[in-house]
């Protein structure tokens, strides 16, 4: 059975750290990434960095306040895998609801303003189907955290978009759903 969506990419991992400093100097420093944003303790407990290699805003982001070396076993927080469009989004989200899976969080988180859809697979690991992940360019600057447009719905995802993102949906279909205020496939 094919699936509504294809997935492009893994498009970013997120790792639980126990020194976020100490982890950010090595990813920068030895391995040559490059921050795009910083979330204090009061917007992630631990704090988290955003790092790129590429023009997306992120593939990797850290979490700080793992347990040390010698504790529990070292931990993922979550991978994503990126989407073609955002009407993939909204059939995505589709698909795992008429296929039981938990879905945790869907909308636009902040920094990276990509549009998601968050669910557990069967084993409980955190996953994200996502679209519209912010580009860097080449002035190395991210968009300003008052843009982020944070949302807790597909819906609002598209209705209240930031600056510069196109949040038309191509499909007649989920677009006359949004028009008429469902949510429901």
């Amino acid at each position: 059975m094919n699936p509504p969506f294809a997935v492009q990419k893994i498009g970013h991992a997120v790792v639980n750290v126990a020194d976020l400093e100490k982890s950010k100097r090595f990813y920068t420093e030895v391995l040559g990434f490059k921050v795009s944003d910083v979330y204090p303790d009061r917007m992630m407990p631990g704090g988290m960095v955003f790092l790129r290699c590429n023009g997306d805003h992120h593939c990797l982001a850290l979490i700080g306040g793992a347990p040390q070396p010698g504790g529990a076993a070292k931990t993922l927080h979550h991978l994503a895998f990126e989407l073609a469009t955002l009407d993939e989004v909204f059939r995505a989200r589709d698909h795992l609801k008429q296929h039981g899976a938990r879905i945790v969080y869907e909308g636009r988180r902040r920094a990276g303003c990509q549009v998601s859809v968050e669910f557990l697979d069967p084993d409980g690991h955190h996953l994200e189907l996502y679209w519209g992940v912010d580009q860097i360019g080449y002035d190395g600057r991210a968009r300003p955290e008052e843009e982020w447009r944070q949302t807790a719905s597909l819906e609002d995802a598209v209705r209240i978009a930031p600056p510069g993102q196109d949040t038309t949906l191509h499909d007649a279909a989920l677009r006359a759903r949004l028009e008429a205020g469902s949510d429901r496939p």
